[in-house]
């Protein structure tokens, strides 16, 4: 009878102990933090501040999970729906509209630390932004610069813009006019994705393609200021033959040997190319960054950061925001920003010596930082598939010569205000 009732008792706590709510007599607490670093540097990077955490919190261990940028909102989608998403989740901001409204990601409003929160300006918390809530923590950006070959540049003459004195878009076309010579081009535009491309830089000429009324919804109207960028493009291929038309389904890689062998004087790239221009550059080709041209809005151009987000499901989401506040550090902001090659978003690490060198034109990106704004399409719901489905084709239709201005107009209009209206029922 005793030993009955004693393993009676021993199977009581054993389920009381199971039942328990989780703590140290428990074992560390379990993140999975899904990176989407792939290069070296940024990898490196960022696995060493993930042994750093788990170094110095050991009751919150951080289980690193390589992730892929190819395919990533699918991927999330389904992780979401199968139960299985990561707890810390890193992605882009132009990709959250409709995982925040989804409910699949966790509202960070009340979690942020205050100094996390004051550190990074409100513009790019606007970027994270969904309704009330504030659905990931922006971290890095990416500005479009253009890189040149300096030595073509210096042998045509042409003025030299700086941050201060930029070019205009239409004195961006006649220098590549003036750049342009038999066998070689002033720019090539690598516009296999052409979409983001165009709206980021049509922020500069006052373009802004999404239009939110007063009851909230979003409409597409395809003003004066979108078409600065679009028509400049159009015609430095098809009118001023002063871009190939060969680049227009290039990614920005496939570009950078017409740079080295001297085909193209100019590529307008994201800020990062620089890493892959300084590893590859033959000897004796100097390069250097130039602003992209400014229209009547300046060199405003629009942004999607990288971000940290929290899946909804997380049971610790303390702990997980925690997390994100000690990779975000000014500090590690840095390391992560010089992993990456790319720009912070937090003011303290826009500050460091490192981000402001001339070397590999970072204080020409750093000098922008100021001027990045919320990509247009930012909050749209629907938008990965008005740029699939509608935009993309449009795009590259006109630039291809295919369709006019107005037919592009048309397309991005009537088109596209079809698929976001099925979103804004």
């Amino acid at each position: 009878m005793r030993t009955r009732i004693t393993l009676a008792l021993a199977v009581l706590l054993l389920l009381l102990a199971g039942c328990s709510p989780g703590g140290p007599a428990d074992g560390p607490v379990t993140l999975r933090f899904q990176s989407l670093a792939w290069q070296p540097e940024s990898v490196a990077a960022t696995k060493e501040l993930v042994r750093e955490w788990n170094a110095t919190h050991p009751d919150v261990e951080v289980e690193y999970v390589q992730g892929g940028w190819d395919g990533v909102h699918d991927q999330l989608l389904t992780s979401f729906e199968g139960g299985e998403a990561p707890d810390v989740i890193h992605d882009a901001s132009d990709d959250l509209a409709d995982f925040a409204y989804g409910g699949y990601l966790a509202d960070l409003s009340g979690l942020l630390p205050g100094r996390l929160a004051s550190d990074i300006p409100r513009d790019s918390w606007e970027t994270a932004t969904f309704g009330r809530g504030v659905y990931g923590v922006p971290f890095l950006q990416e500005p479009r610069v253009l890189i040149a070959d300096a030595d073509r540049l210096r042998a045509a003459g042409v003025r030299i813009p700086t941050p201060g004195h930029p070019w205009s878009w239409p004195e961006f076309r006649q220098v590549a006019k003036k750049l342009t010579g038999p066998g070689r081009y002033g720019v090539a535009w690598p516009l296999r994705e052409p979409v983001s491309a165009t709206l980021n830089l049509s922020l500069s000429a006052g373009g802004r393609l999404f239009h939110r009324g007063a009851d909230g919804k979003v409409a597409v109207r395809f003003e004066a200021g979108d078409a600065v960028v679009a028509r400049t493009i159009h015609d430095q291929i098809a009118v001023d033959r002063s871009a190939p038309a060969s680049t227009l389904g290039s990614g920005g890689a496939d570009t950078l040997p017409g740079l080295f062998g001297g085909r193209y004087a100019m590529v307008p790239l994201g800020f990062s190319y620089r890493q892959q221009i300084a590893r590859q550059a033959p000897e004796g080709f100097h390069w250097q960054v130039l602003p992209a041209p400014a229209g009547a809005d300046g060199l405003t151009q629009g942004v999607s950061p990288q971000t940290l987000s929290v899946s909804a499901d997380c049971p610790h989401k303390k702990e997980a925001v925690a997390f994100i506040d000690f990779l975000l550090r000014p500090r590690n902001m840095v390391r992560l920003a010089l992993g990456d090659w790319m720009l912070p978003t937090g003011t303290q690490a826009l500050k460091d010596p490192a981000l402001r060198t001339a070397r590999h034109g970072w204080a020409t990106g750093t000098a922008l930082a100021a001027r990045l704004r919320p990509a247009p399409a930012q909050s749209v719901r629907g938008y990965p598939e008005w740029k699939d489905k509608v935009a993309t084709p449009a795009y590259q239709e006109y630039y291809s010569g295919a369709i006019t201005l107005a037919g592009l107009r048309h397309r991005l209009e009537r088109d596209g205000n079809l698929v976001l209206a099925r979103y804004q029922r």
